[in-house]
């Protein structure tokens, strides 16, 4: 544009020069004017050329700075992003860590809770077995002394039934030994054995429910606490008797009798057979050959 403008000044200038010269000096003037414009157009030309390579070069380095820029800016941006994402990285690693603090810090408390839930637990435990094992030690405590208090009110009243006893036997087998000494009496003995003589029967009587004597026993346990038992012999201990076996006859004396079997619902004898009381054990015997017929253990108390 400014080259244009150029040219346009400097023809119209020529022009002006060659009106006002006189015509043959005109045509040298106009000559040296056209070499002249000629070499002037060519220095314009060749300006016009180096502002041209100039002013591409300016644009090149224009454009060459512009991309520098748009690449500092990117590398700018690119690197703020970069930052941004080690900031967003840096803060999520920050917030997992306080998470997992936070965790495990809750599962520390609740670890705390729970131990200290079961160490009450089991405290509580231990004091609820040691009031129950009061309790029952307290119980047992109170049922032994009732149950020495029991024995001793049975052992106080065997010892007063057995004094009474004794008094009331020992008079009655004086007068039961004068008896048996008399031949009358002997007489009459043997008719007796004559008259019967039955073999008994062990277990007939069993099978017969009118001599259940332990059911009767259950609910008549006084009846069958009968006092102390005193051997014929002093230091004689106590021996477990079967069927069979021959006892002495101060064993069944008359003073051990049962004279009244149906109070222990026991079945009547007959013949020379009777039931006799052997400590706690009831035998029934044949008194003339002392030989056990029938036992019952552990009858009496």
């Amino acid at each position: 544009m400014q080259l244009a403008e150029l040219l346009k000044t400097c023809g119209l200038a020529a022009l002006a020069v060659a009106m006002a010269v006189p015509a043959l000096p005109v045509a040298a003037s106009a000559a040296s004017e056209s070499s002249a414009e000629t070499q002037r157009q060519d220095r314009d030309a060749r300006r016009g050329e180096r502002s041209g390579r100039d002013t591409r070069s300016e644009r090149r380095g224009s454009r060459e700075a512009r991309s520098e820029r748009r690449g500092n800016r990117e590398a700018r941006s690119s690197s703020r992003g970069n930052r941004e994402t080690r900031n967003d990285n840096r803060a999520r690693e920050n917030r997992a860590r306080d998470n997992r603090r936070e965790r495990e810090a809750n599962n520390r408390g609740t670890q705390m809770r729970e131990r200290d839930r079961n160490r009450a637990n089991s405290v509580r435990r231990t004091a609820s077995a040691r009031a129950d094992r009061e309790r029952v030690n307290a119980r047992a405590r109170a049922t032994q002394r009732r149950h020495a208090n029991q024995r001793h009110d049975r052992r106080a009243e065997r010892q007063r039934d057995n004094r009474r006893y004794d008094r009331r036997d020992t008079r009655r087998d004086y007068r039961n030994d004068h008896r048996r000494n008399t031949h009358r009496d002997y007489r009459y003995d043997r008719r007796e054995a004559r008259r019967d003589h039955r073999r008994w029967n062990r277990n007939s009587w069993r099978r017969n429910s009118r001599y259940n004597w332990s059911r009767y026993r259950s609910h008549n346990r006084s009846v069958f606490r009968i006092g102390s038992y005193y051997s014929p012999y002093r230091g004689y201990r106590y021996r477990r008797l079967n069927i069979g076996f021959r006892m002495d006859n101060l064993f069944f004396g008359s003073r051990y009798w049962i004279n009244d079997p149906w109070r222990y619902r026991l079945p009547d004898v007959y013949g020379p057979y009777r039931w006799v009381r052997y400590y706690d054990d009831v035998i029934l015997v044949d008194t003339y050959s002392g030989e056990v017929v029938d036992v019952i253990h552990d009858f009496f108390y």
